[in-house]
């Protein structure tokens, strides 16, 4: 995620304006033209997942430690099929979800985040009716489970969502988290640190990834965007469905729907990657910079190997943050986020914090302190300057934030996604790479994604493993940058 401009007095280098480098020749792609059209489906798996292809997604549940009253280590999620209808003259989302999950232990209830603003009017788990109960964000379904078995719980519901409080201070954050709808009766949602559940039942904490099928329908000419590929497109009796498949195990916090009336651009990416950009179908096709998304992703490559996912896309709605909603970031439209360095921010989290996931939210600094490093380094190399004087600039301001909302890894929960997690975990990558050299530092910036490769991980174990792959001891210095509440002396 992105900080929106003017939430710090220093940090503004974030909306900066930048000049990508020049492409070697023309962006290629195709416009679906002004107005509202229907998008091209792409080839890709079929629109169910089988049992045997769930494997992928198969978790270790934690408790977090942050913000523990999200999430139950009892549900291992390992699908979610959304089909999801929203009328926008009644503000009423009507929705049929298939979770399937494996019991990580015996249990005589099934425990999930879902918010009792929508009324559940049917459950069943493998076929058999089920009672559920509903009270604040917490649901409970009255069946027991086996630890160890796979089960599928299907829930039929309707309502009309809305955000939840945000644990945070930003002004960003002011409309809360979780599903937002529009003046205009449009939707998006951004859910970090949680806030999934506002719109389906959902173990909302980051350690328990899942496949995702959706299925969205909506009255033309608007139309339903997700993560992954566009596997159907149809128009028919005056509603649009869009079906989509993310075939790559994602976080709960990381999954995007929005209903708005679209139109979109594909672009292509130097080694192949199919790209999508979905705006407001009455303005620019391709605003901001998100024309340069190929450029980003190319840069983004030739330092951490190859993107880690089947396509990429950039989604548009009307917000003022960015956040790296895994496959198809979300960019509110503003100048400031659709810059080339947000563009450039939000992808480089897909190897830092989509691929590889922080397994608790104490860990967000894993995702933040890499994306804004990498962004650095790209506002450095535009700037004409080396990345140690870019770091300099961001130390004069980093013991405030440090010292306002505590130290990154250990930071105050009601003021989650300050600056703290962001610059300084920076200021410590430029320390480690001074400290090991460049031929081990880059060694270790590209090694981690593929390592960890659609899982998660703590702080031990990264640490861990920064440690096995440099032979260094790491131990007190990343505490120190981590743990302190005073910013430890640079060299």
């Amino acid at each position: 995620m992105t900080r929106a401009p003017g939430l710090l007095a220093a940090a503004t280098a974030i909306g900066c304006s930048l000049a990508l480098a020049a492409c070697a020749g023309p962006v290629a792609g195709r416009s679906a033209g002004p107005g509202r059209t229907t998008a091209t489906p792409t080839s890709a798996p079929s629109n169910t997942a089988e049992p045997g292809e769930l494997a992928i997604a198969r978790s270790e549940p934690r408790a977090d430690s942050v913000y523990p009253e999200y999430g139950n280590t009892l549900v291992d999620a390992l699908h979610y099929d959304l089909d999801l209808t929203w009328a926008p003259d009644t503000d009423r989302l009507t929705a049929r979800e298939t979770l399937t999950f494996r019991a990580t232990r015996d249990a005589e209830r099934i425990p999930l985040d879902f918010n009792e603003q929508l009324a559940i009017s049917a459950a069943t788990v493998d076929g058999a009716p089920a009672a559920t109960s509903v009270e604040g964000n917490d649901l409970t379904v009255a069946h027991p489970v086996t630890g160890g078995r796979e089960y599928e719980l299907v829930l039929e519901y309707a309502g009309t969502p809305a955000a939840a409080p945000a644990p945070s201070q930003r002004s960003d954050f002011t409309q809360g988290v979780g599903w937002t709808t529009t003046a205009e009766h449009e939707t998006w949602t951004l859910q970090e640190p949680f806030g999934a559940f506002t719109w389906y039942a959902v173990n909302d904490q980051p350690s328990d990834k899942a496949l995702y099928d959706f299925t969205l329908t909506v009255p033309a000419p608007m139309s339903g965007v997700a993560n992954g590929v566009l596997t159907s497109s149809t128009t028919e009796d005056g509603r649009s469905v869009n079906s989509w498949q993310l075939a790559e195990p994602a976080a709960s916090y990381l999954v995007t729907v929005a209903f708005g009336d679209f139109q979109h651009t594909d672009l292509t990416s130097s080694s192949g990657i199919p790209i999508q950009v979905w705006t407001d179908a009455d303005g620019e096709p391709l605003p901001g910079d998100t024309a340069r998304t190929p450029d980003a992703l190319d840069w983004l490559e030739d330092l951490l190997g190859p993107y880690p996912f089947d396509s990429f896309g950039v989604l548009v709605v009307d917000n003022d943050s960015g956040m790296e909603t895994q496959t198809m970031i979300t960019l509110g439209d503003t100048p400031y986020s659709l810059s080339e360095a947000v563009l450039v921010h939000e992808a480089a989290h897909h190897w830092y914090g989509d691929t590889v996931t922080p397994a608790d939210w104490s860990d967000v600094w894993m995702n933040e302190g890499m994306a804004m490093y990498l962004q650095g380094m790209w506002e450095a190399e535009q700037e004409g300057i080396s990345m140690a004087r870019k770091v300099d600039q961001w130390a004069a301001f980093e013991p405030d934030l440090r010292a306002e909302s505590g130290p990154p890894g250990a930071f105050d929960p009601t003021r989650f996604g300050d600056g703290n997690i962001y610059y300084g975990p920076a200021l410590m990558w430029q320390e480690l790479r001074e400290r090991i050299g460049e031929r081990r530092f880059f060694e270790v910036l590209r090694e981690w994604p593929a390592a960890r490769a659609n899982g998660s991980a703590d702080r031990q174990e990264y640490v861990d493993w920064i440690e096995e792959t440099t032979g260094e001891e790491l131990s007190s210095f990343f505490d120190d940058w981590l743990l302190d509440r005073s910013t430890p002396p640079r060299d």
